[in-house]
């Protein structure tokens, strides 16, 4: 059992499958492999496109680590900036989704993201313009206004590529403070002033971030599809620290962000697929604009739960967790999302942990230490407390862990999905308490699953196909 390689191997207790309607089964050989056998298949409508091109627009998705370049005197380093990005993430949610928010006053804006100071965790390449200028964004699937720097730049932060210049760009129009789409904000500061017929927007963050500028309709190149007529802030008044991005692509459930935008043209639906960090092609992930190429067959359906205290996320109704093959013994509704907004399940690309109400994360700890057994444990690594030294197996094994939803889907995740190496050799469980009711489904949770969020129909999909 013991040997001297580093390649750990990851095997499951139990069989792991995921169930719907369809009778969908999964059975995972080891950490990135596994084969499918399907009973049924969903179907899958055809998109209409918006002034594109016939394709749906698809994009490659990495970490921000492949961005910044960034280097770490050790993995334990790396772990602990990770970890100390997640709990400023984390407890913005808290505050944000709480039933008592933050007012406007106190954030400038009403139209908040749950981006935090450096927390954005994974970027795309997009053109900005007409012809096209290379940017970083920060994908964030809780925020609506999509974003860039612009000259002129009255203050700015430093990011990787050169600032957008809207005078450069023959696609590039102002948007008027007296059109629809200006008042599709939640807030804007009107016409008049130096503004003057221009649309202003501003966006706030919690940690003091913000962008300020001019609403207007520009062509986005996504993966190479062009893309006109899409509503972007022009930000001439921008602080914070955005890892180097150029601004930000939002994805949420709200009208301003690109699928809302995008309407029927893209189906109201995106896909995306995390990459495992610990495969080989650990930098590239996808993410994909439409609704064609975003379902695929065999997925299953969880049901979308909407809440009207932050209608930019998108909830989940989940029902229980599982250890192993046993239902964890939890109290009834803990996840359930209140009437006051509070509670619930939130998904979320930006939350690395999954973050769970501190009885279930209790249950869900104990139930699986006791599952493994005798490996040896060693001490916690800031909130990761279920840590083992695995420096010495070539192999172990661990129980599933299974999540339950509305309407009888399950998802039991991969044995990658559970255990992240924070050290040489030393991995800890990858989920921690929630400093509130609320529940977070991060993305170490999410990695190597092909997801898909059809807004349109109130449904989220967990699909067979893996990256």
């Amino acid at each position: 059992m013991h040997a001297t390689t580093t390649k750990l191997l990851l095997v499951f207790t139990f069989m792991v499958i995921i169930s719907h309607a369809s009778s969908l089964r999964f059975h995972y050989i080891n950490s990135h492999n596994f084969t499918t056998k399907t009973t049924s298949t969903s179907s899958s409508s055809s998109a209409h496109r918006h002034r594109s091109s016939s394709r749906n627009p698809s994009l490659d998705l990495v970490h921000r680590d492949a961005v910044t370049g960034a280097t770490y005197p050790s993995r334990r380093h790396a772990m602990l900036d990770r970890v100390a990005r997640d709990n400023a993430r984390a407890a913005y949610l808290a505050r944000r989704l709480s039933p008592t928010p933050e007012t406007a006053a106190d954030l400038g804006s009403e139209v908040v993201s749950g981006l935090d100071e450096g927390s954005g965790e994974y970027f795309v390449r997009v053109g900005v313009g007409s012809p096209a200028t290379e940017q970083y964004l920060v994908v964030d699937s809780g925020s609506d206004v999509i974003w860039v720097q612009c000259k002129p730049c009255a203050q700015c932060y430093a990011q990787a590529d050169p600032l957008f210049d809207p005078a450069s760009s023959s696609t590039f129009s102002a948007v008027s403070c007296r059109s629809a789409i200006c008042r599709t904000l939640p807030t804007t500061s009107g016409c008049g002033g130096d503004s003057g017929d221009r649309c202003q927007y501003e966006v706030s963050y919690g940690d003091g971030s913000y962008t300020k500028g001019d609403l207007a309709l520009e062509t986005l190149t996504l993966g190479g599809t062009a893309v006109e007529g899409v509503a972007i802030g022009c930000g001439h008044r921008n602080r914070g620290l955005f890892v180097g991005a150029a601004g930000l692509l939002g994805l949420g459930w709200g009208p301003m962000s690109l699928v809302g935008q995008l309407g029927g043209a893209a189906g109201g639906a995106f896909s995306y697929c995390l990459a495992s960090r610990g495969s080989s092609n650990a930098g590239a992930g996808s993410l994909v604009v439409g609704r064609s190429e975003a379902v695929p067959e065999g997925a299953v359906w969880v049901p979308l739960v909407r809440n009207p205290q932050a209608p930019s996320f998108y909830y989940v109704g989940m029902t229980g967790i599982g250890v192993g093959d046993e239902r964890l013994p939890l109290e009834d509704g803990l996840f359930r999302l209140g009437d006051d907004g509070a509670g619930g399940v939130v998904m979320d690309t930006g939350t690395a942990v999954t973050r769970l109400p501190q009885e279930a994360y209790a249950a869900l700890r104990d139930a699986f230490a006791a599952d493994v057994g005798a490996l040896p444990r060693v001490p916690a690594v800031s909130l990761l407390d279920t840590c083992y030294d695995l420096s010495g197996y070539t192999s172990v094994r661990v129980p599933t862990v299974s999540f339950y939803f509305d309407e009888g889907a399950t998802l039991t995740l991969p044995a990658g999905n559970l255990l992240v190496e924070v050290d040489g050799g030393i991995y800890c469980l990858a989920f921690a308490p929630s400093p509130s009711g609320m529940s977070i489904l991060g993305n170490i949770q999410q990695e190597g699953i092909q997801i898909t969020v059809d807004s349109a129909n109130g449904f989220i999909g967990f699909g067979p196909n893996t990256c």
